[in-house]
């Protein structure tokens, strides 16, 4: 694939290529591409498609749950008037153990249902826990990486600012004083002007380089969307202590920024994390409780739990429609991210293709966009300092007192210096290579395996409750009634006949009364 060969040290999982060859059809069953458009409306209705398989489930576990109440509502008169006859046989017999056997059978029978299918809710519970925990591993991967780029264009960012400053700072000051005194001297005056032009050479040049200050000031509270404003120094924030920002409009920024992205990634997977651990909570009260309905022949509290079975049922099938949408989308997108990347306006959009493509392939055949620019920069502080060089030696004899705005100048240029290698080697496409390449893999290697589990917690659930819904009538049906407990004990406490052999055979047992 185009992933396997433009992205590093990243190719698409087996289980991307699985989910990304799934046919996809529209709302008129017509096949469709599986290329990752979100925005496209032919793209979506694919997604829908897909999703309402789920909904379609759902109606059959529905028509299952319907057909076994008809059956028990059905079959609940003909049972109790041939349990009537049976007894009546029974008694005639002096047996009494015909019917009771059957309905011990029933009793058994239901039971091991219910426990099958409460056991296989606790084992979907397990799953969904682990899938949660990978897909927030994943989703906290996505995020570090993509602070740490936005820490590092924040730098790129402050590094050009404060470079700019300086070279205008000595323009405006220490360059000026010298050429008024160096006024009567037409060399150390064209030395010093030809200073001042290459100090506004370089300015110019690295103004040109707009990739930092584009992506980093919407993150960093600057208004990027003005062109033409003057470059305020910025101080970037380090990805451990980046200050969650929850952005006031739902509309991805114009560039994209990493820090946006981090930040509405962040606050989205706090509120799925916690939904999806209320849900498996819910299933597991639902799940223990209705053993111990089970296990105590507590009417009111199978009812209880048969109302929460139902809405656990719903919420299953509901979570897995939506997970699998997700699923398909995420492995179109993890098939062939670049492509996505580079033909997205979001992420384009003020940033030239050439540089996205350098640093999302990061590849050795490829110059570096900003090569020539730095090398005319790094060229010009050169000749900044060849020219102060030589105004050291030959102008500080006739004009001392130029000694202080020289030393100005020559500070100001060595701090210049430190920060451009610093730029050159923040500019290198390894880096933000490197936070590209990770947050692929959080996002298409944990996150996908997380979310895989979850679509298997969410299909084994809603298998459970269905059968969990289908045996509890009969659990009911099993169940003594409070009239037939109320008789039982009267004939126990009131029949002279039973009372008077027990004492009889009490007294035989005891010879020396």
């Amino acid at each position: 694939m185009a992933a396997m060969t433009t992205v590093p040290s990243y190719t698409p999982s087996l289980w991307v290529r699985m989910c990304h060859a799934l046919p996809r059809l529209d709302l008129t069953m017509q096949m469709k591409d599986n290329i990752f458009v979100p925005d496209s409306w032919e793209y979506q209705q694919t997604l829908l498609v897909l999703s309402s398989l789920s909904a379609i489930a759902l109606v059959i576990s529905l028509l299952v749950v319907l057909s076994f109440l008809i059956h028990y509502c059905c079959c609940h008169r003909g049972d109790r008037s041939e349990g009537s006859e049976e007894e009546e046989e029974d008694e005639d017999g002096s047996t009494g153990h015909g019917y009771s056997g059957k309905k011990g059978r029933g009793i058994c029978c239901v039971t091991w249902v219910a426990v099958a299918a409460v056991t296989l809710c606790c084992v979907a519970i397990g799953v969904g826990f682990y899938g949660n925990s990978e897909a927030n591993d994943g989703m906290y991967q996505l995020t570090s990486s993509l602070l740490t780029a936005n820490y590092t264009l924040a730098s790129i960012d402050l590094l050009i600012s404060d470079t700019i400053a300086g070279l205008q700072l000595s323009v405006s000051g220490p360059l000026t004083s010298m050429e008024e005194l160096f006024t009567g001297s037409k060399p150390f005056l064209v030395s010093t002007r030809n200073c001042r032009r290459l100090s506004d050479n370089v300015v110019n040049l690295l103004s040109s380089i707009s990739l930092a200050r584009s992506s980093a000031d919407f993150s960093l509270g600057n208004d990027s969307s003005i062109s033409g404003a003057s470059i305020i120094p910025l101080t970037p924030v380090p990805p451990s202590v980046a200050p969650t920002v929850v952005p006031t409009s739902g509309l991805m920024p114009n560039p994209f920024s990493p820090g946006w992205a981090a930040n509405t990634l962040m606050v989205n997977e706090d509120y799925r994390w916690l939904s999806y651990v209320l849900l498996l909570l819910l299933d597991l009260i639902v799940c223990l409780f209705i053993l111990l309905g089970l296990a105590k022949q507590a009417r009111w509290l199978l009812i209880l739990m048969t109302v929460l079975a139902w809405l656990a049922l719903f919420l299953s099938w509901g979570s897995l429609g939506l997970e699998t949408a997700t699923v398909v989308a995420l492995s179109d997108f993890c098939s062939d991210p670049n492509t996505f990347v580079l033909n997205s306006t979001h992420f384009n959009t003020g940033t030239s293709s050439d540089v996205l493509d350098y640093y999302l392939t990061c590849s050795r055949r490829m110059n570096s966009p900003f090569q020539q620019l730095l090398t005319q920069s790094q060229r010009a502080l050169s000749n900044i300092h060849t020219h102060l060089s030589s105004l050291e030696r030959n102008a500080l004899t006739q004009f001392p007192k130029a000694e202080k705005s020289l030393r100005e100048v020559q500070q100001i240029l060595n701090s210049t210096e430190g920060n451009f290698h610093q730029l050159v080697a923040l500019l290198n496409c390894r880096g933000l290579n490197k936070d590209y390449i990770d947050s692929l893999k959080g996002l298409c290697y944990d996150g996908m395996e997380g979310l895989l589990y979850l679509s298997l917690y969410s299909f084994l659930s809603a298998l459970a409750f269905t059968a969990i819904l289908c045996s509890l009538p009969g659990a009911w049906r099993s169940f003594p009634s409070e009239s037939e407990e109320y008789e039982d004990s009267d004939s126990e406490s009131e029949d002279p006949f039973t009372s008077h052999q027990d004492s009889k055979r009490f007294l035989q047992w005891q010879p020396w009364l």
